[in-house]
């Protein structure tokens, strides 16, 4: 895998982006792809048939996605192409970002909050304020933790609201095009 001084991965490179919790618990772990970057910070894409897996659970993606990894460490939105209902998951989290220890690898520790823009009547919310109180307490999330990550919460879904760049539709589908492009077939990656 060759990789750039910051310890990007080539485009195309498979990989897994690891998340755990506050405690270090094991959570979700994606197999995707490496896209690449752009001003908004680093792309991954997950094709249909690829899998996330967290302790009971094992779920194969029925359609693409691609997640964006801005350089804040703050969040990881998810953008889903269909038959997905649910267009924009956005998990709110804590230092988010390459790996120190599995180069070429993003990880991050999920903070339970989540903003979701669905395609049905749902429309645009905060998603699982009830495990973030009951977490919060459970982990003892620092103060300003707390703080920034409720206050980033509503900016987040007031900007999916209004559609502001990269919670527009054009700036994912130009990464899901070009995740398109790769013609990556479902696969089991070894678990």
């Amino acid at each position: 895998m060759d990789a750039d001084r910051r310890g990007r991965p080539a485009p195309g490179t498979v990989t897994q982006f690891r998340w755990r919790k506050w405690d270090g618990g094991v959570h979700w772990v994606h197999d995707c792809v490496y896209l690449g970057h752009d001003s908004w910070g680093e792309w991954f894409g997950q094709p249909a048939g690829w899998r996330s897996i967290r302790p009971g659970r094992d779920v194969v993606t029925a359609g693409p996605n691609v997640t964006l990894m801005p350089p804040s460490g703050e969040y990881a939105m998810t953008v889903n192409a269909a038959p997905s209902r649910t267009r924009i998951y956005i998990d709110l989290g804590w230092d988010i970002g390459w790996s120190q220890t599995a180069p070429g690898a993003p990880e991050g520790i999920d903070m339970d909050l989540d903003v979701v823009r669905a395609l049905d009547e749902r429309g645009i919310w905060i998603d699982d304020r009830d495990e973030w109180d009951e977490h919060r307490v459970h982990y003892g999330y620092p103060t300003h933790v707390v703080e920034r990550l409720e206050a980033l919460a509503v900016d987040l879904e007031r900007r999916v609201t209004v559609a502001e760049a990269p919670f527009d539709d054009r700036t994912a589908d130009a990464w899901l095009e070009r995740l398109a492009a790769l013609g990556l077939p479902p696969q089991d990656l070894g678990r």
